[in-house]
């Protein structure tokens, strides 16, 4: 196959042109198009103290996406929570785990990721570290996490605290999939906006890519084959992972 356009489903960059986005397209002679598939929704500070969990009950906090990151310390500032300098933090990858110096004071915190690149190995780090009593910040459509699956398998305490909920956006009105060569995934919850999109869809010559493990756990779930990873060993980032696809099934500019 030749690619000639890419959907991305997310929010275009704020400055597209010096984006590496931008050096894809110009390299491969290709169209890169935005469209968020879903939209987010934050929780209330008076419908989360409902749930009666108490942030500061726990010693750890486990984050999946820069997107449940900003909605969780959204959250504490409508709580006025503030973290608690021994409070450590667990991140799929060295990407999300550094998205917390938005919020946090980096180098002064315990923070810990996945190494080399492969998300999966942060699990090691948490059954090493299993004394903690764990706090899983999650969507409200997100239902049993994985890391929810993992602490209930190995017995180790936690807790999921719904701190956000989604929305799916009108795909199908706003965007012509069938122009498409390839769709980029950011989260299980951009997958099921699409499936609520096409009840019907038949993937096809379609290309699918993801970022992150639960978006690619959710795409194979899905019976759809993916062909475009990211974060790995060889492709830690997802313009890592699109070029090395485009190299083999892009024009690319003399």
């Amino acid at each position: 196959m030749k690619v000639k356009n890419i959907l991305i489903s997310q929010i275009a960059p704020a400055d597209f042109d010096k984006s590496p986005y931008a050096d894809l397209k110009k390299k491969y002679c290709i169209s890169i198009d935005f469209f968020k598939f879903f939209k987010i929704h934050s929780i209330s500070s008076i419908d989360f103290r409902k749930t009666k969990i108490n942030i500061l009950d726990h010693t750890a906090i486990v984050f999946s996406s820069t997107t449940t990151i900003d909605q969780f310390f959204m959250l504490c500032k409508e709580l006025r929570v503030e973290m608690p300098y021994e409070m450590k933090y667990y991140c799929m990858t060295d990407m999300t785990a550094h998205y917390l110096q938005k919020y946090i004071h980096y180098r002064k915190r315990k923070i810990f990721f996945g190494k080399n690149n492969n998300p999966s190995s942060v699990y090691d780090l948490l059954l090493k570290n299993r004394a903690h009593n764990y706090l899983i910040p999650c969507g409200a459509d997100s239902g049993s996490t994985h890391f929810a699956e993992f602490f209930d398998k190995h017995n180790i305490k936690y807790t999921q605290a719904v701190c956000f909920a989604t929305e799916s956006a009108d795909i199908k009105n706003n965007v012509d999939l069938s122009k498409y060569d390839v769709v980029i995934f950011f989260s299980p919850a951009g997958i099921a906006a699409f499936k609520e999109n096409y009840p019907d869809f038949v993937q096809g010559e379609l290309t699918f890519g993801a970022v992150g493990l639960a978006a690619c756990n959710a795409v194979r779930e899905a019976g759809w084959e993916l062909l475009v990873e990211a974060p790995t060993k060889e492709h830690p980032t997802i313009i890592s992972a699109l070029e090395a696809f485009l190299k083999d099934n892009a024009t690319r500019r003399r």
